[in-house]
Parts: C-alpha cells; sequence; structure tokens
C-alpha cells in the first residue's frame, strides 16, 4: 500500500472550510443580509494556513523548489485569498470572498489529485525566489482586480436596469467599488514592475528560448496597465472602458504565466 500524501489531509481541510466559507457568506447574501465577517474571516485564514501548509510539502524537495501547474495556480489561489483577508480589515472587499472561496477550493483539489507534468526544479536563490514572489503577489493583486471588476460590471448594469439584486444591495457605492479597483490595479502594477526588474537582475536570460514568450507577454501587460493607470490618471478613464483594459492586460499576463508554462509542462515536456 503506498503511502498517504502528507499534502493530503491539509488540502482537504481547506477545500471543506472553503466550502463552509462559500455556503456561510452565499446563504447571507440570498437572504439580503451579511454573513458574520468575522466568522467568515475565521474560516478563511484557517483554510488559507491548511492550503499553505499543503503546498509547503508538495512545493519544497531534496532537490529544489518544484513549482509545477497545478501547485502555482494553488499558490497565486493562496495569495490572493490571504490579500483579500487582509484587505477586509481596513476596505469593503469581503464580496470578492464569494468569488475567491471557490477559487480555492478548486485549486486545492486539482493541486492534490491532478497528474503533475514535466518539472524542473527551481534554483533556491534568495535573488530567484524574491522574483518569483514578487510576481506571484502582482499576478494575485491583478486576479484581486479582475474580480473586482467583474462584481463592478453587475453592479453597473444592474444599477442602470434599476433591478438591485440581494448580493448588490450589500455592495458598497459604486465610487468605492472602482476606487478600491484601482488601488488593486495600481499595488498590482508596482509589484510587476519590481518582478520585472528582478526578473532582469537575477535570471541569466530573460530572452531565453523558454523565457522569451513569458517576458514579452509580461512586458506587453505591463504596457497596457501602465496605460490604464494612465489613462484613469489623466483621461479620468473610468467604468466599461476601465475593466476593458483591466481584462485586457490580465489575459496577457495569464497567458504570459500560465500559457506558457502549461505548454512547456504538458505538451513540450521540458
Amino acid at each position: 500500500m503506498l503511502p498517504l500524501s502528507p499534502s493530503l489531509l491539509p488540502n482537504l481541510i481547506a477545500a471543506c472550510l472553503y466550502a463552509a466559507a462559500f455556503a456561510l457568506q452565499a446563504t447571507g447574501l440570498s437572504r439580503g443580509v451579511k454573513a458574520d465577517k468575522r466568522l467568515l474571516g475565521l474560516l478563511g485564514a484557517v483554510a488559507v494556513v491548511a492550503q499553505g501548509t499543503a503546498l509547503f510539502w508538495q512545493l519544497l524537495t531534496p532537490l529544489g523548489l518544484s513549482l509545477d501547474f497545478f501547485s502555482a495556480a494553488s499558490l497565486i489561489a493562496t495569495a490572493v485569498i490571504a490579500i483579500t483577508l487582509l484587505a477586509c480589515l481596513r476596505s469593503p472587499v469581503e464580496n470578492l470572498l464569494l468569488l475567491l472561496f471557490p477559487l480555492g477550493l478548486l485549486t486545492a483539489l486539482i493541486a492534490q489529485f491532478a497528474p503533475s507534468g514535466t518539472v524542473p526544479l527551481i534554483n533556491e536563490e534568495p535573488g530567484i525566489l524574491a522574483h518569483i514572489l514578487l510576481s506571484i503577489l502582482a499576478y494575485g493583486l491583478f486576479t484581486i482586480a479582475v474580480f473586482q471588476s467583474l462584481l463592478l460590471l453587475v453592479q453597473d448594469h444592474q444599477l442602470k436596469h434599476k433591478h438591485p439584486s440581494g448580493l448588490i444591495r450589500n455592495f458598497p457605492p459604486l465610487q468605492t467599488m472602482e476606487s478600491l479597483l484601482f488601488g488593486f490595479l495600481w499595488a498590482g502594477w508596482g509589484l510587476l514592475t519590481l518582478s520585472l526588474i528582478s526578473g532582469w537582475l537575477f535570471l541569466d536570460n530573460l530572452f531565453a528560448q523558454h523565457l522569451v514568450h513569458k517576458t514579452l507577454l509580461a512586458c506587453v501587460a505591463w504596457i497596457v496597465f501602465s496605460v490604464l493607470l494612465w489613462g484613469r490618471t489623466r483621461l479620468g478613464w473610468r467604468g466599461h472602458k476601465a475593466i476593458r483594459w483591466t481584462l485586457a492586460g490580465f489575459c496577457l499576463l495569464m497567458l504570459a504565466y500560465f500559457g506558457s508554462k502549461l505548454v512547456r509542462e504538458f505538451i513540450l515536456h521540458i
């Protein structure tokens, strides 16, 4: 009989807690009331700790850091939920958790049970680890921004048609939602800038054959987000225009990281 993976129990605990937190929040919103914020935060925080524990066992090997496609998705989801839970302490962003808790549940289970592709081990030098951390945090903040933009889109549509649902009635005002979106975008843009700089400093060749597509797409995404933030500052961009630019930049980032990773691990096997 094969020994059980040490990551199995914490991933299952995380999945159950995410499901419980989602059910608690969704049930409250369906009735037009907010769930207990402290209980929601506690369930989410314990789930994040459990998923992080599972990732510790999945990523760290005696030979180096093993960051495969599904573990990377789980790691980014954990970072996204952790950042959102911290943001909830100061800003009214708990509605984002309604979308993020299912994401955490899904990534925890997929990282545990899905087969991994060809995974090259990562050098654990401090500069490389700093580049990876900055990239994950930047991607996480842009993921939050995308979910925030989608909620903003739904809110704007329902308010224009004067049919606000129970979920929308619990949202902050539209102007606050938009300010939160650009707060996440500025933070993500700053971290993406630092990520690109750290890659240039610590990677041997950012335009090596296995990195060139990732680098170019990440640079184009940086330009897209830069134009969006310039347009917001100088031209007052908002609403649907801001949402379209946010989605475009995020799609480029997703292709840069997950697209290239999917091709390398499951198609080219390098």
